[in-house]
């Protein structure tokens, strides 16, 4: 398992580095990064940023404006001295990065010219990050909501604003915030990695840590490190912390049956829970407080729905976390038939209100037998 702690935003360069602070063979991502015949020499340098030792990852190449397409470099990818994974795994986030690039410049993937995402040091970046993930045995990653920095960028196609077109576009639906200086922080070669590689985007995992690592950036900054930190372990099946969105809504002029329906369309499309709870609103009327709990990446659809099955106008939206214990089924017999126990790591157990329901229906049976008869299965097995 890998965290990416990315509060001062990430880039290629930095990840290379990071990854490479944590224990990655230098010598093995040098001598894999000659095969790919880009001409660029890479070395890596202990520096420090506001105090935290670090190390620097830096491509020196002789042509700074290299224009490539998309299938090139897959065929340099594909003939270089990789293991097949980090290959393939090169290969996606290319692969993602074209589709940005072309969706942003409306042009056909095929045509896309990379400047410097296509140039050698990108392609190092790149190419250099999935080889230290593999040296590492890395099988899990997640990241940190990414810091995007602000203000404006100097790129091929002239001044842009951060993030840029390109971050922004693979950058939809994930978690990202601005905090620091006025600069660009997570570069398209670095939002394409993440969200490429990771599982996932949230806070730190349960783990136990066995490796960190700091990968730098260019700059210095005096107030803040310029950071990517790595955090290296196992996964401890412990308590599962996940950063979730929350919406809101108060309604005062809304049936119970469309409240309701609103409830399951929420459901269906993906929310992790729907509550209803009666409130006192002004003028002393009658409401109801909605609250839809769903993934950072479901927010839009979520909002979508309450607007179009609600007759509110507004809402509340905050991050907040959410912390699940880990958990198992197993599966116990009943007189009547099969039923489902959800059981934690903790040993509190629970039968699948679903199966008991279906059963109780299809038997005739009283809802609470079955739910008493599938708690005295699941406690006779466990003794």
């Amino acid at each position: 398992m890998c965290y990416l702690d990315a509060f001062s935003g990430i880039s290629g360069d930095m990840l290379v580095g990071a990854l490479a602070d944590a224990g990655a063979d230098h010598a093995a991502i040098v001598d894999a990064l000659k095969s790919l015949e880009t001409g660029a020499v890479v070395s890596f340098e202990r520096v420090k940023r506001c105090g935290i030792g670090a190390t620097k990852f830096h491509v020196a190449i002789e042509e700074t404006h290299a224009h490539r397409h998309l299938p090139h470099i897959l065929k340099m990818i594909e003939k270089a001295a990789l293991p097949e994974r980090a290959k393939q795994n090169a290969a996606a986030v290319f692969q993602r990065l074209g589709e940005a690039e072309a969706a942003v410049h409306q042009v056909p993937i095929e045509k896309v010219h990379f400047h410097e995402v296509g140039a050698a040091d990108s392609i190092a970046d790149i190419v250099g990050a999935c080889l230290g993930f593999e040296l590492l045995g890395v099988t899990a990653i997640v990241s940190s909501p990414l810091n995007v920095g602000s203000g404006t960028a100097q790129t091929a196609h002239g001044t842009l604003p951060v993030p840029a077109p390109a971050t922004a576009a693979l950058l939809a639906g994930k978690p990202i915030y601005s905090d620091g200086p006025a600069v660009e922080l997570t570069t398209p070669t670095g939002a394409a990695l993440a969200v490429t590689l990771a599982r996932g985007f949230g806070v730190l995992p349960p783990m136990k840590i066995a490796h960190t690592g700091y990968g730098a950036g260019g700059y210095d900054f005096p107030d803040r490190a310029n950071v990517l930190r790595v955090i290296l372990g196992e996964e401890s099946g412990a308590l599962e912390a996940t950063t979730i969105a929350v919406l809101e809504a108060n309604i005062d002029d809304l049936s119970p049956q469309v409240l309701a329906y609103a409830m399951d369309c929420l459901l269906e499309k993906g929310a992790l829970d729907v509550t209803l709870q009666p409130v006192e609103m002004k003028k002393g009327r009658p409401g109801t407080l909605l609250r839809v709990l769903a993934k950072p990446e479901d927010r839009e659809t979520m909002a979508q729905v309450i607007f179009a099955e609600t007759s509110t106008l507004g809402l509340r939206t905050y991050t907040a976390e959410r912390r699940v214990q880990a958990r198992h089924w197993v599966e116990v017999e009943t007189p009547h038939g099969n039923v489902r126990m959800k059981v934690s790591g903790e040993s509190a157990y629970a039968p699948e209100f679903e199966d008991c329901r279906r059963i109780a229906r299809d038997s005739g049976v009283p809802l609470k037998q079955v739910i008493a008869e599938a708690n005295f299965a699941y406690l006779k097995n466990s003794r």
